[in-house]
């Protein structure tokens, strides 16, 4: 690792022009484009994509999928519970398809080679992406995260209700859902759910720029921010008036144990306001190296992460819009004749870093989302190919950041701080069973 892979990660990120922050926060990182009307513009978009095991079988400490009580449908089909405030939500019991409670590591065995997809914004504007890798991840035993905004919950019609810190009331960089946009996004959030997905927090409106972005808000500020994205969450039945809907089938304040933050920025203070509500991780930091995570104020440090990028000298981070940066310049349209090739860009950008965690210190890869049809909808295409690549492979578990952080906390901690010595690439010396057991 040292010096000479920070260099790298800094070239891939920085030099290209496009840094963890800069390149997201140049877009906006979290508007929709082109599918959904009352959006403001910008070329980012807040949604996000999946990652997944392979196979239907019963959801073990190995699989992301499996059996499970309660179906996986839209409104109709919903489990019945005890309904909490407004309705809106409803304790349902324990969410299905889980993994098996974990264990510690045994002695000499090799870990698990964890990658977790996540998805920004996570709202169904038309575009049929959020069924879409529903689907690919039950097909393949997955499990992901979707980190919703709140805002995606609140019709336009009512968007005065939010008050967002350091911005006038109502103000959104990611703007809102029509109705019938608000009401797909509910049907897939529960179906999501029921699919064993976790559902973690974008925030709201997702500013990134100025005197009002979230890089400048204070801890108090941030819960604020938080308070009003789980009363979105919570309280959809009020602020629509709609009564015909099923409620989301989970406790969201106890549901909510992390987020990210946009653009990657404010996570300093952040942190601080997390730790105190009892999340469990948060997933915000830029340009992490390929390594077992470590903890920042009592919560796991999740980053998105440098990865090899075919054709060049630098590592790109493992999120669509960083590589669609280096690719088209920020442009989410560029020249069709291009776009065959940059999908196998991006595919293959993530395949090398998940091969090269995978073939040495087996650090979690993490990829990022948005459900977006950048330049053709091939980084749609190319994290479905990559999924689709890793899945099945021995030890690979295709999990959310939620069971990730389970498996993490059930460790002895003399083993994760072995693990965590491991560099990128860095292959344990003397293999598994030496390196583990000394």
């Amino acid at each position: 690792m040292g010096e000479r892979m920070r260099a790298i990660t800094r070239r891939g990120l920085l030099g290209a022009g496009v840094g963890a922050a800069a390149a997201l926060g140049a877009a906006g990182c979290g508007a929709f484009t082109g599918d959904r009307s009352g959006a403001s513009g910008g070329s980012g978009t807040d949604a996000a994509r999946p990652d997944g095991g392979k196979g239907g079988g019963k959801h073990d400490a190995g699989k992301g999928g499996g059996e499970s009580g309660g179906t996986a449908g839209g409104s109709g089909g919903a489990p019945k519970g005890r309904p909490i405030g407004d309705g809106s939500t409803a304790d349902t019991g324990p969410q299905p398809r889980q993994p098996a409670r974990p264990e510690p590591l045994e002695p000499g065995r090799t870990p698990p080679q964890f990658v977790v997809l996540s998805w920004d914004g996570a709202g169904e504007v038309g575009n049929g992406l959020f069924p879409r890798f529903l689907d690919l991840a039950r097909e393949h035993g997955a499990a992901m995260t979707f980190f919703l905004s709140g805002v995606y919950l609140l019709p336009e019609s009512k968007k005065t209700r939010y008050r967002p810190p350091r911005n006038r009331p109502g103000a959104s960089d990611i703007g809102y859902l029509t109705d019938a946009h608000i009401r797909d996004t509910l049907d897939n959030v529960r179906r999501a759910w029921l699919d064993g997905h976790e559902i973690g927090t974008h925030f709201n409106g997702h500013f990134c720029g100025g005197p009002g972005s979230v890089a400048n808000w204070t801890p108090g500020e941030w819960r604020d921010e938080i308070d009003q994205a789980v009363e979105f969450v919570t309280e959809w039945k009020t602020n629509t008036g709609w009564t015909d809907l099923d409620p989301l089938p989970f406790d969201y304040r106890r549901e909510l144990v992390g987020g990210r933050t946009p653009c990657l920025l404010g996570q300093e203070n952040l942190l601080p306001t997390a730790a105190k509500l009892g999340w469990r991780y948060d997933a915000s930091s830029p340009g992490g190296l390929q390594v077992w995570p470590g903890k920042r104020e009592g919560l796991w440090d999740l980053p998105l992460q440098a990865v090899p990028f075919p054709g060049h000298s630098f590592e790109v981070l493992s999120m669509d819009y960083n590589i669609l940066a280096n690719q088209s310049k920020n442009s989410t349209q560029g020249p069709p004749s291009r776009h065959p090739g940059w999908r196998r860009q991006a595919t293959e950008a993530y395949l090398a870093g998940f091969t090269r965690a995978y073939e040495t210190n087996r650090a979690p890869l993490f990829i990022g989302n948005h459900f977006e049809q950048w330049n053709g909808g091939i980084y749609m295409d190319a994290v479905e190919d990559a999924l689709k690549e890793m899945a099945g492979k021995k030890d690979v578990r295709l999990v959310s950041f939620r069971q990730l952080v389970d498996w993490l906390d059930a460790q002895d901690p003399k083993i994760l701080k072995k693990l965590r010595s491991l560099g990128v690439g860095e292959s344990p010396a003397g293999g598994w069973n030496t390196f583990l057991r000394a």
